[in-house]
């Protein structure tokens, strides 16, 4: 399934030929440093596929969206979307062979211009290692607002829609 495109890419549900790709890059030591919790052999990835192939954005579940170069097909990189108590969070991790070229802001900002329309009411945030310095910038030029470090949870939090409410708790918890 499409989810949607843009100029160079697009973002579609993952498939079982992304594996090879998947696999290379959540390898990679420069992808892989920041990345917490991700399946990283073959057979965990193979499975991870087969799981969220038929993935859909909803509110319900989250989603795991391949990002695809326009123009051949090809797998760059992933972008997860998940939807909790009023809230979508977004993790993405882009293959070392296509950084520095745009893709992640490209990718990341015609999708959350698509979840906003869809679902206006939610609030948006992501998390990232504080050594993160490409990600957190990248979250910046989004928009995202960058609330602080949160010791309990070890990660810098972003936010962007948030209400009053929600942003206030956000920074108690970076205060601590």
């Amino acid at each position: 399934m499409i989810f949607l495109t843009t100029d160079r890419l697009i973002l579609r549900s993952v498939a079982p030929e992304d594996s090879a790709v998947m696999h290379d890059y959540r390898n990679n030591e420069i992808c892989a440093r920041y990345q917490r919790g991700q399946v990283r052999d073959k057979e965990g990835i193979d499975a991870l596929i087969q799981r969220h192939q038929k993935d859909i954005l909803s509110l319900d579940a989250p989603a795991l969206l391949a990002v695809a170069l326009r123009e051949t097909g090809e797998m760059i990189g992933e972008i997860v979307v998940m939807p909790q108590d009023g809230a979508i969070s977004l993790g993405y991790t882009f293959s070392y062979r296509h950084h520095r070229k745009g893709y992640a802001y490209e990718a990341l900002s015609a999708l959350l211009e698509l979840l906003h329309s869809r679902f206006p009411d939610q609030e948006f945030i992501c998390f990232t290692e504080r050594e993160n310095i490409p990600s957190m910038s990248l979250l910046r030029k989004l928009g995202y607002q960058d609330l602080g470090y949160a010791p309990k949870i070890q990660s810098e939090i972003f936010g962007k829609w948030l209400t009053p409410a929600s942003e206030a708790e956000l920074r108690q918890a970076t205060a601590q």
